[in-house]
Order: structure tokens, then C-alpha cells, then sequence
């Protein structure tokens, strides 16, 4: 137990100085992880609140975060180059996103011309009904997702790294609640990128080689 919680913060930590240095994108996970709570709450109450608040408001505030305002370039900090962070990342890479973000996008237009969408759902002719079914296939999406790379990453990695990662993910609002609620405020003061004053001095002083680990 003690070398699973060792394991789940030391990617929780990765994740933070690699993938979180703005202060933007982490103001954005702060908002995503409130609406991701929202979600997690509706999902047994009320599946169409759940989905698009999970997919609609958490999920696109956080990869504009990503996209947009997350330095693409050579990482200071951490001195390895973007595309070696791309690589060695434990869960979805932007091209990996982009390829669910897309499926995501394009789910509406295929269960408008295809109202049963293959056979997985009930045709529906109203708007709530279409609203109803299309907020199952975003939940099912979801889900997918999470397993997918899960089921990936035993034979990548090794199965207590996916499942490590799979705990990660879901338990990634109250974390982001934690470590994310002053970013805000930082924010305000100007402040457009975290200086990682608390990062652990022999992590920042890590190779690319040495970091092949991760």
C-alpha cells in the first residue's frame, strides 16, 4: 500500500511540473475539477447534467488549458524538450487528445444522422431524447477512455502503472482542488507561469536520460 501511494504521488508530481506550469492552465484545472465534482455527483441523479458537465464544461476548460497556454517549448525547469515530455507521458499526449477530443466532437453530428447510433441506443425523435442519449454516449465514452488507456498501459508500462494512473485520473478533481486554489490569485497578481519554487531540487537538476523512467 505504502509503494502504491508512493507511486500515485510521484506521477500526481510529474504530471504537476511537467504538464502544469501555467498559472492559466491551472486556474482552468481548478474550474474543471469543481465541474468534474459536479459531474461525478449528477452521475446517478441526472446522466444529461452529468455528461455535459463532464464533457461540456470540465474536459474543454482543461485541454484549452493544455492547448493554449501550457509552454510547448524546451521545459527549464525540468530540462528535457516537449516532445520527450510527449513521449514519456503516462496518460494521453496531445495527439492522443486530439483523437479523443475529435470522437467527442463528431459524436453529435453521427447520433443526428444515425439516431440509434448503431444499435447502442434507443432512437429518440425529440430533442430531449436526442439531448438524453447523446449525454449516455459521452458517459460511455468516458469510461472507454479511462479503461482503454488503463488496459494500454499493462502492457506499456506494467499493471500497477495503469492502475495507478486509472486511480489518478479519477481522484485528479480533489487534487487539483489542493494544489490548484491559489493559482487564481496568482494569477491576478500577473503572474502567467508557476516558478516551481517547490520543486525538489534533484528532480529539476534530472536529465532527459535520467528522467527515462517516467
Amino acid at each position: 500500500m505504502i509503494n502504491i501511494l508512493k507511486e500515485l504521488e510521484e506521477q500526481r508530481w510529474d504530471d504537476h511540473r511537467y504538464y502544469h506550469q501555467s498559472r492559466i492552465n491551472q486556474s482552468l484545472h481548478l474550474v474543471s475539477a469543481l465541474s468534474f465534482l459536479t459531474a461525478y455527483f449528477y452521475l446517478a441523479v441526472n446522466p444529461m447534467i452529468s455528461a455535459f458537465m463532464g464533457w461540456g464544461v470540465a474536459m474543454v476548460t482543461r485541454q484549452i488549458g493544455h492547448f493554449f497556454f501550457e509552454p510547448h517549448d524546451y521545459d527549464n525547469v525540468n530540462r528535457v524538450s516537449h516532445s520527450y515530455k510527449e513521449q514519456i507521458k503516462v496518460g494521453y499526449n496531445l495527439k492522443r487528445k486530439v483523437v479523443l477530443l475529435s470522437i467527442w466532437g463528431l459524436s453529435p453530428v453521427i447520433l443526428w444522422m444515425t439516431p440509434g447510433f448503431f444499435g447502442l441506443v434507443q432512437a429518440q425523435t425529440s430533442w430531449n431524447g436526442y439531448l438524453y442519449n447523446l449525454s449516455l454516449i459521452w458517459i460511455a465514452l468516458g469510461m472507454a477512455a479511462l479503461l482503454f488507456r488503463t488496459f494500454q498501459l499493462f502492457f506499456i508500462r506494467d499493471v500497477t502503472t495503469g492502475l495507478i494512473w486509472l486511480l489518478k485520473i479519477i481522484t485528479d478533481p480533489l487534487n487539483d482542488i489542493r494544489m490548484y486554489y491559489r493559482s487564481p490569485f496568482y494569477l491576478m497578481r500577473g503572474q502567467l507561469i508557476d516558478p516551481m519554487d517547490d520543486l525538489d531540487p534533484p528532480q529539476s537538476e534530472r536529465t532527459e536520460a535520467e528522467n527515462a523512467h517516467y
